[in-house]
């Protein structure tokens, strides 16, 4: 039987040991590039407009103006109006679609009915459609219901999703059936053994998919855009347009509106990061 050479086995930890240092280089530094533009809008609320393109680039203001927050939140334009109509806007609809996507999953994966694999290809099969193919269809329908300029039109349908379904069906589907028969057992119904057996289980693919939600809805620009005309209904991704002058653009005060606008994403990714990591691997999204 062969012997290893220790000098080679050295000199195999050695290479692997520069490769890892080598890798958390480079990742390190393509984290850091992505990140600046972040540093540099924090930078920029807290400049006056005349320092924001001085070149080199100023990270740390000369002087700290904490105004431009206190301008942004009790200005004339109303930022504290299209901030509450975001969190309304985007809290209604990412728990109702976290209902409906919660209930839609588990009768797919878990109830047993005439058409079901049928129905959920057909249901996935939707998602091939690109979104800007139903925006005429949409302002259509709505505009015959009454409902353009409303924020219904934005709530009623993200309200229903098939990313949503798709993600919890995945996870019911990887419970063990054993569960729901000792429900049966013990006389529980299929709302029962849903909300009270299988619901508390899947608290990952609940958190993954309440961040992936919240932030495409606390970030929708195009909806807003053409469903709403008054802007007291503003949300603040069109909000963000009011800086926007007519002899060019307030980039302090848009700066410290973005600011703003990130508090609530980055308290959500933060408190909710160990759960949503958990749910994409246990969903059967990785990769």
């Amino acid at each position: 039987m062969e012997k290893t050479n220790p000098t080679s086995l050295e000199r195999a930890k050695r290479t692997g040991l520069w490769l890892k240092i080598i890798l958390t280089i480079i990742v390190t530094g393509i984290s850091i590039l992505m990140i600046l533009p972040f540093l540099w809008m924090i930078s920029t609320s807290f400049k006056i407009n005349g320092e924001v393109f001085n070149y080199p680039i100023d990270w740390i203001p000369n002087t700290w103006h904490f105004e431009n927050y206190k301008k942004v939140w009790a200005g004339t334009d109303p930022f504290y109006l299209f901030y509450w109509n975001s969190v309304k806007i985007t809290g209604i609809t990412v728990a109702g679609n976290l209902f409906t996507s919660a209930m839609a999953g588990y009768a797919f994966a878990k109830i047993r009915f005439k058409g079901r694999n049928f129905l959920f290809l057909l249901y996935l099969s939707t998602m091939m459609i690109p979104g800007q193919v139903l925006l005429v269809p949409r302002f259509i329908l709505f505009d015959q219901m009454k409902l353009i300029n409303t924020h219904y039109a934005l709530i009623l349908p993200g309200l229903f999703t098939v990313f949503g379904t798709f993600l919890m069906r995945q996870f019911f589907s990887s419970l063990p059936n054993e569960l729901l028969e000792a429900g049966r057992v013990d006389g529980a119904g299929y709302w029962r053994t849903f909300w009270q057996i299988c619901l508390p289980l899947t608290k990952p693919a609940i958190v993954t998919l309440l961040i992936l939600s919240f932030t495409w809805h606390w970030n929708d620009y195009e909806n807003p855009l053409i469903l709403l005309r008054d802007k007291d209904l503003f949300t603040i991704p069109i909000g963000l347009n009011s800086y926007v002058e007519e002899f060019g653009t307030n980039y302090v005060l848009m700066m410290a509106a973005s600011v703003s606008a990130l508090v609530p994403l980055l308290i959500v990714v933060i408190v909710c990061q160990k759960w949503f990591v958990e749910g994409i691997a246990s969903s059967g999204l990785k990769g």
